[in-house]
């Protein structure tokens, strides 16, 4: 029988990509209680040029496995808006999350806003005041976060629920198929 002390601990980095901010959010599933480790954000130099920035961006992402040292990582997908500029900066700013955190040998989930929203408030078009409500809510935390660090976290917790996410967690005698959990069948 697993106890609270011999019960997996999995470590979990969420990211939530921004070119000017990235958020990020590193909690721990214990058996199917959430654990807050820490929050907060990785800020690059507006003046500065793209590729400077996004190696800001890299850097910080290694920076936070090696400190870290997640089991696993989520990061959210990012959708054409309105601006394709914009879209496409974005874009550049997640590809060097991404790869900061493969290069630090982290597993990446992905999930889309609408995933990470139903998920942790149980309604996908959900405000970002009610997300911080329920981050601060689901971890036992003094106040709300910042709205990147809950987003971040956000994503964290959606990947801890076990979301539809690639690389989503895997449940021991289970395993995906076509986009669904199935048990496996043990061989007699």
């Amino acid at each position: 029988m697993l106890t609270p002390s011999t019960r997996p601990r999995i470590r979990i980095l969420g990211i939530d990509p921004g070119l000017r901010v990235t958020g990020f959010g590193v909690i721990e599933k214990v058996g199917s209680a959430l654990e807050y480790v820490a929050s907060g954000c990785i800020k690059s130099d507006g003046n500065a040029s793209l590729p400077e920035r996004l190696g800001t961006i890299h850097a910080g992402v290694r920076e936070l496995v090696a400190r870290y040292q997640p089991d696993q990582s989520a990061i959210e997908i990012v959708f054409v808006n309105v601006n394709p500029q914009s879209t496409l900066l974005l874009g550049q700013a997640r590809g060097a999350a991404i790869t900061g955190l493969v290069s630090g040998g982290v597993d990446v989930a992905e999930y889309t806003a609408l995933q990470i929203k139903q998920a942790v408030v149980g309604n996908g078009k959900a405000a970002k005041e009610q997300v911080q409500h329920m981050i601060r809510r689901l971890l036992s935390l003094q106040g709300d976060p910042a709205p990147d660090a809950a987003d971040a976290l956000a994503c964290a917790i959606a990947h801890a629920h076990g979301g539809q996410g690639i690389g989503a967690l895997n449940v021991v005698g289970t395993r995906r198929r076509h986009g669904r959990l199935t048990q496996i069948k043990e061989k007699k």
